[in-house]
């Protein structure tokens, strides 16, 4: 147990530093690629994905741990995903952004985080279980990429590692705009860690360094996996109300962890303090926490689970699943934010000529 506690805590809180400091938003990287036409954040997703999947394969090469992808839950993936996607906008947050935004005194994501987890718990044990079983029967027999095409994994790794590179040098290229900044109130370390603004291909280099950590150490306690969202934050609920100590392993500690380190680092930063939604904003946040929760459980992960952690595995899952997270997001930034913005300016312009 104390193993459990210690790594679980240590893993997770790195995760929350590194994500609250680098701003790493996954909902705002898939938002602005559809209404800012800026692809960075899902560039920086697609390296984080590139060095877990090295890692990964390479600690199951040695045989440091053991997994199998087992197979396709094509229908619930495809649908749960979508949903998901749509959530997270409403949220204002993926699953991991909930709880890192949650640490910095964000209280819509604590009201997220609350309907997240309990749709979650309904969907894996309450009224909803039956649906969420019944949709996931629809299954393909191969759920790895590699074995589907009856290549080797490393063939699949490279092309992606060659597609990021390219992708890298592309966008490394490009003229630096200056950004208007303060003068520094800190030196060297400190200033690095807790002012200096991180670029996100470094903050994606050391989430997915931390998704490799993420396996040994959680596989010497019994848990099987890397890095995982849903399942732990549904736990924590379920132990609350059971009291089951069953429910709690290495993943309740990570995300725990999360919501430590992104405190820490919110504070440490000056950026902690509590802020309260408006009441649309707060009624937002839950709905959207519910979808999350009925999303990721029907979809068996989130965008972590799915979209970082699978589709280093090279699964048919994590890709499809983070195809139709992406999906899901542009659909509802259609309606909150580009349907609402073009109805405004057709009333502007039709106010304009009634007074012409």
């Amino acid at each position: 147990m104390f193993q459990m506690i210690t790594t679980g805590l240590i893993c997770g809180a790195l995760l929350g530093f590194v994500l609250q400091r680098g701003r790493f938003c996954l909902t705002g990287g898939f938002r602005d690629m559809y209404i800012a036409k800026d692809n960075r954040l899902f560039y920086a997703l697609l390296i984080a994905i590139s060095v877990q999947s090295i890692g990964v394969f390479t600690l199951l090469h040695f045989d440091v741990i053991q997994y199998s992808a087992g197979s396709f839950p094509w229908l619930a993936i495809i649908v749960g995903s979508f949903v998901f996607g749509m959530g997270i906008v409403f949220a204002g947050g993926c699953a991991t952004g909930t709880w890192y935004r949650a640490g910095e005194g964000l209280l819509g994501s604590w009201i997220a985080l609350f309907g997240y987890m309990t749709m979650s718990v309904i969907m894996r044990a309450g009224v909803l279980q039956p649906l969420n079983a019944s949709l996931q029967a629809y299954q393909l027999p191969t759920n790895s990429i590699a074995e589907s095409l009856g290549i080797p994994v490393w063939i699949l790794i490279a092309i992606l590692v060659a597609v990021v590179f390219w992708i890298l040098q592309k966008e490394l290229r490009k003229p630096k705009i200056a950004i208007p900044t303060m003068k520094p109130k800190r030196t060297g370390i400190a200033h690095i860690l807790f002012e200096k603004r991180w670029h996100p291909f470094i903050t994606a280099i050391l989430v997915g360094s931390i998704a490799i950590m993420a396996w040994p150490l959680s596989a010497a306690t019994g848990r099987v996996f890397g890095l995982g969202i849903t399942t732990p934050t549904a736990n924590i609920l379920q132990y609350l109300v059971s009291g089951d100590v069953s429910y709690i392993n290495w993943g309740v500690f990570l995300v725990l962890g999360i919501f430590l380190g992104s405190f820490i680092a919110a504070k440490a930063s000056r950026e902690f303090r509590f802020r309260m939604p408006d009441a649309k904003t707060g009624i937002n946040s839950f709905i959207g926490g519910i979808l999350m929760g009925f999303g990721a459980s029907l979809g068996s992960g989130c965008t972590i689970g799915n979209g970082l952690v699978m589709t280093a595995l090279m699964t048919w899952q994590g890709w499809v699943s983070l195809t139709f997270i992406i999906l899901g997001t542009w659909t509802a930034s259609y309606f909150i934010f580009i349907r609402p913005q073009a109805k405004k300016k057709l009333a502007t312009q039709g106010n304009a000529l009634a007074t012409n």
